[in-house]
């Protein structure tokens, strides 16, 4: 990474991935926390799974550990270590 474009490049990428992720995390919990809700909470009572009714689960226990582990991926994948400082000699690509 020496040009100053090389690492504009790299920066719009990590970027994508981040805003991705989260959209995608947004999304997991949306549709966990609304499509798995049961219809009629007065009537019947949830079935539960080790306590906590599905929904909750998916949403709020699994979904923050899953996006947890996908976030260590792509950081470990995706993101590149790499210096701030640049060299006024080296010219842009």
């Amino acid at each position: 990474m020496k040009t100053l474009s090389a690492r504009y490049h790299q920066a719009h990428k990590e970027a994508k991935w981040a805003i991705g992720l989260a959209l995608a995390y947004f999304l997991w919990w949306y549709c966990s926390a609304y499509a798995f809700a049961p219809s009629n909470v007065h009537e019947t009572l949830p079935q539960l799974y080790w306590g906590f009714p599905l929904w909750f689960l998916l949403a709020c226990i699994i979904g923050p550990v899953i996006f947890t582990l996908l976030c260590g991926l792509m950081v470990k994948y995706v993101y590149r270590d790499m210096s701030l400082d640049f060299d006024k000699d080296t010219p842009d690509e």
